[in-house]
């Protein structure tokens, strides 16, 4: 009896050992469920082809009539990211190469998106964000005041960008597949510096000093790893201004963060996940995209000369498609095997300068007055110096290059893995009579508001990345009369406005002006996404980098404060700017009383950043309690009002005797050139608005392979290659385009040529392409 009590005891322990033993196998095995799902996501990314007309279109972003278009540095591209919880939320994420978004974009490609995928996509968990590059087309955006340089809207830039966005996302949409999400960040120290330090300063001193700098410095960055694939692409968040290209450059080009993408993602396809040693991106230090040639070098110069000598200059009748087939990355993509994709998105850089050397008067060599950045009282004289002065395109190469050699090292060190849930706020806010609380010190809360949107005298003065013109100048809160006058043409703003726009002195009273249509924007959209513990503020607008301080900690409180555990002080917040729409800028209150060019361009008044922040707090708080958001008021579709005044193109001519295509100079008979010569060969060409050859190329440089087969090598893709179109005379209906080719350190000896693709208009009308190509030379 003793021993079956024993015994019946020991079997209830082994049995209580054995439950407790399975309880804990299946609590680890939830835990573990619930952390993979919470650490596993579908990952879709896409990338599209933006490049605009390349030539007669006003660029956006200086605002200078005198900078058209006529040629490409490189493509502009469309890049996307899709995050999608497996069975939950998703976000989608655009990152243009652009000056900005604009809200007419945002809104047909919202419609678009609605006919096709019905309400998974929409302005609630859409963000389109742009670069801020000032040398790509402009004219689509919506309101007037900027698109009066543009002669107003350009239907073409337009519709590349809508078209672009449009089928980067449905590739993402289509390429989702699980994986993995890392962040990571690190400073880059060199890349930026602040344009405005006398409106910095005037930031409380309390304040500015648990700042080590008066620029963000901080690189954040999103690798993302496909389950099957690996490595799959990387967006990252760094804030400096698209500006290393000045105003007087007419090649489009994504400027420092385009370049940056297209290094970032050349290194990849050269180089794979096998090395990450990112000091080897060849003896030049730029990566460049060369072929996959399968080489059989002639070891006589003579008998490389001969050959080369055999292929004479010729042009001929080609399809559309000839200039998409010989794309270089186009020859380069792998069957099933999804394209890596690299976005260097902007952030808060309202006051951040790629031109890193400092501003300096070009009469003297002086540096500029520290308070009004002029030269002897004139601001058209301070300019600021990029590292590659007085080279604009080796100083965005420099930039380009910081950033990327950054991103590539946060990349191969990423390793905290993103987990949680996908969620997103939206609404759209009326800002030209927002009201909001601000606590006084010594009378309490007293109410304060926004204004409607107004330029200050300032504003005309522009930045040491681009002067203005006239006398005016940054700093100045009083205007004049003569200026004052002119503006009365347009509209007088009412006292009530001046009253409220003080201390600015208010040129273009822009808010107030609707004729033909609205000047700018009342209505702009808030938006947050969140992924995990990355916390992306859409913001419509350029943050100094003060205001995005101030942003980012108060939303930061709200979720640290409020989110019931979810976040800690390790929650990562950056802010995606110019985002979704365009409404210039965003000052402190204190850096608005300067009135340099940021604050003079601060829309809505002194209280605009408070009113920021309290609309983001109120959806941060919506985000962590699982509340709608109010929508707010719809923004206008002004489509239907654009006014054009543009001219088409007529038609395309060649002299007596030429044909479309025929060399007009070709290279030198039986040349050699080395690394670093620069090769031009100009052909007799078309408008390069009768085709944007999208997803194609202008130019060409080919690689002749078992001397009878001729190999894409660089395309107009390539930092190292350039498509300039120039006009004889101004109206003249004849055209040529020159291609002009740096040989990069990394070019492999071989014999070469450069072709062109061009499209011509006939007078009614019909659209012939042709290609074209140059003798071939030797490259030792």
């Amino acid at each position: 009896m003793a021993l079956d009590m024993v015994s019946l005891h020991l079997k209830f322990q082994l049995k209580t050992i054995w439950f407790t033993a399975l309880l804990v196998l299946l609590a680890q095995n939830i835990e573990g469920s619930s952390s993979s799902s919470s650490s596993m996501y579908l990952i879709g990314l896409g990338s599209y082809d933006i490049t605009g007309p390349a030539a007669d279109v006003n660029m956006m972003g200086y605002a200078s009539l005198e900078q058209i278009a006529s040629g490409i540095h490189f493509r502009l591209r469309a890049r996307s990211f899709i995050l999608a919880e497996p069975k939950g939320n998703r976000v989608v994420f655009v990152n243009l190469d652009a000056c900005m978004a604009s809200q007419i974009v945002t809104i047909k490609l919202l419609e678009r998106l609605k006919a096709r995928y019905g309400d998974l996509y929409t302005e609630q968990n859409v963000a389109i964000s742009g670069i801020h590059t000032h040398a790509g087309p402009g004219g689509y955006l919506q309101y007037v005041v900027y698109i009066v340089t543009s002669l107003g809207f350009v239907r073409q830039s337009f519709d590349a960008l809508v078209d672009g966005i449009e089928k980067s996302i449905i590739q993402a949409h289509e390429n989702l597949r699980p994986g993995s999400i890392f962040v990571n960040k690190g400073e880059l120290l060199d890349a930026g510096v602040n344009r405005s330090p006398s409106a910095y300063l005037n930031n409380p001193a309390a304040e500015r000093s648990k700042y080590k700098y008066d620029v963000d410095k901080e690189m954040t960055l999103l690798k993302f790893v496909d389950n099957n694939w690996g490595s799959i692409g990387s967006f990252n968040w760094f804030a400096t201004h698209g500006t290393s290209m000045s105003r007087t450059n007419s090649l489009i080009s994504g400027d420092n963060k385009g370049a940056a993408a297209r290094f970032m993602e050349d290194w990849f396809e050269q180089n794979g996940l096998n090395s990450l040693n990112f000091n080897k991106s060849g003896s030049d230090g730029i990566p460049r995209r060369v072929s996959s040639l399968v080489l059989n070098p002639i070891s006589a110069r003579k008998e490389s000369m001969k050959v080369a000598a055999s292929f004479k200059s010729e042009r001929k009748n080609v399809t559309r498609l000839l200039s998409s087939e010989k794309r270089v990355r186009n020859a380069s993509k792998k069957p099933g095997r999804p394209q890596f994709v690299s976005a260097f998105c902007q952030s808060n850089c309202g006051d951040v300068s790629p031109n890193v050397l400092g501003a300096f008067c070009i009469d003297t060599g002086l540096p500029c007055d520290f308070e009004h950045s002029t030269c002897n009282g004139k601001n058209e004289l301070c300019y600021g110096r990029g590292p590659g002065h007085p080279d604009e395109f080796e100083s965005t190469r420099i930039i380009g290059d910081r950033q990327f050699r950054k991103a590539l090292e946060l990349f191969s060190k990423a390793t905290e893995k993103i987990k949680g849930r996908i969620r997103f706020r939206h609404a759209y806010i009326d800002f030209s009579n927002l009201e909001l609380s601000r606590s006084q010190e010594g009378e309490g809360n007293k109410a304060i508001k926004t204004c409607p949107a107004a330029l200050g005298f300032a504003f005309a003065a522009g930045t040491t990345d681009g002067p203005g013109a006239f006398d005016f100048k940054q700093g100045d809160d009083k205007g004049n009369a003569f200026w004052r006058l002119v503006r009365n043409v347009l509209t007088t703003p009412t006292q009530e406005q001046i009253e409220c726009q003080r201390p600015k002195p208010i040129l273009l009273d822009t808010g107030e002006m609707k004729e033909p249509y609205d000047w700018a924007p009342s209505v702009v959209p808030v938006q947050i996404l969140q992924i995990g513990q990355l916390v992306i503020l859409s913001v419509p607008a350029e943050f100094t980098t003060m205001a995005g301080r101030r942003l980012r900690d108060a939303v930061q409180m709200v979720l640290t404060s409020q989110g019931k555990g979810e976040f800690d002080k390790n929650v990562h917040i950056v802010i995606a700017g110019l985002t979704n729409t365009y409404s210039q800028y965003v000052t402190t209150f204190e850096e608005y009383q300067v009135q340099r060019y940021e604050g003079a361009s601060t829309l809505y008044g002194p209280h605009t950043l408070e009113a920021y922040i309290q609309e983001f707090k109120k959806l941060a708080i919506a985000l962590i309690n699982g509340e709608t958001s109010e929508p707010g008021p719809l923004p206008p579709d002004l489509l239907e009002k654009q006014i054009s005044l543009l001219p088409p193109v007529v038609v395309d001519l060649t002299p007596l005797g030429v044909s479309f295509g025929d060399a007009k100079t070709d290279v030198p008979q039986n040349s050699i050139f080395k690394r670093g010569d620069m090769v031009s060969v100009t052909f007799w060409s078309a408008c390069p608005r009768n085709d944007l050859m999208t997803e194609g190329t202008f130019a060409l440089v080919e690689f002749l392979q078992n001397s009878k087969t001729w190999i894409p090598a660089y395309d107009d893709d390539d930092f190292c290659l350039r498509f300039k179109w120039s006009r004889p005379e101004k109206l003249s209906p004849q055209s040529y385009a020159t291609i002009e080719w740096r040989i990069p350190q990394s070019a492999v000896p071989g014999i070469y040529r450069i072709s062109h693709f061009g499209a011509s208009k006939a007078l009614f009308g019909s659209i012939r392409h042709f290609s074209a190509s140059s003798s071939a030379f030797v490259v030792a």
